[in-house]
């Protein structure tokens, strides 16, 4: 019982002693910023949620607007014509589908014939009768070999000028020769050329011109596409113009 009653009294003692108010820290006395420092105890730290706030919101959408209605149309509608008058499943070899032509001679005629008008958007100076395999290569060359060549002479390649394609004839019009690629819709001759300025270039007056270079290019180009490549370092039947067919020969192409 005594030490029960000794445990009471400094229990109440302890209690009696204990402070009326807590004894948090008081928050010290701190010098206010002034100038730069104040801006650079005011800045948020990048990153923070708060940075993000305080960057200024564009005036304008970043996304391009939509193109009006009208320049749709017209773009549908010159793709839409294209389609129609493609040939060969290109859109890029422009011209009509003709079928079979015959021949008047043995060996001569087209089975499935094209009349083509415009290769990769360079026309024709007359349409051209051939068979599809010979316009893919046409459209080959003119992309790869033809267009490059010119591309820094008078605003660049628009037209071909065409000497000759499909016509039942022997070769070089020689009595008794084999029959002429020509006959078979296999071969185009190209004489000139026509630039966006208006320049017109030709085989003959340009072979040694000061358009030499772009001339042998695209002479050089044609070997791979075609079979057959003549210029006018061939023979004299070819002085005034380059002679492209397809046929195929066992060497491999043949480039005079």
């Amino acid at each position: 019982m005594r030490g029960l009653a000794l445990g009471l009294m400094l229990f109440a003692g302890v209690a009696s002693a204990a402070p009326e108010t807590s004894k948090r820290p008081v928050a010290r006395a701190v010098a206010e910023p002034t100038g730069g420092e104040a801006a650079a105890v005011l800045a948020p730290a990048p990153g923070s949620m708060a940075f993000a706030a305080t960057v200024p919101e564009q005036a304008t959408s970043l996304r391009p607007s939509l193109r009006p209605k009208a320049i749709i149309e017209r773009a549908m509608a010159r793709r839409a014509e294209r389609r129609r008058g493609q040939v060969c499943g290109d859109p890029d070899l422009q011209g009509d589908e003709v079928g079979f032509v015959p021949g008047r001679i043995g060996g001569c005629g087209i089975q499935e014939a094209v009349r083509i008008r415009s290769v990769s958007g360079v026309t024709l100076s007359q349409s051209a009768l051939m068979d599809c395999t010979t316009a893919k290569a046409l459209k080959q060359w003119t992309e790869k070999g033809a267009k490059p060549a010119l591309r820094g002479t008078g605003g660049g390649l628009v037209g071909f000028r065409v000497a000759a394609h499909y016509a039942c004839r022997t070769r070089n019009n020689q009595p008794g020769a084999r029959i002429s690629e020509h006959g078979k819709g296999r071969a185009i001759d190209i004489s000139g050329f026509q630039l966006r300025d208006g320049t017109n270039l030709t085989v003959l007056n340009d072979w040694n011109s000061r358009h030499r270079r772009a001339m042998r290019q695209m002479h050089k180009a044609a070997c791979g596409p075609f079979g057959t490549v003549l210029g006018p370092n061939s023979d004299r039947f070819h002085r005034d113009h380059f002679h492209f067919d397809t046929a195929r020969h066992r060497g491999g192409a043949y480039c005079r």
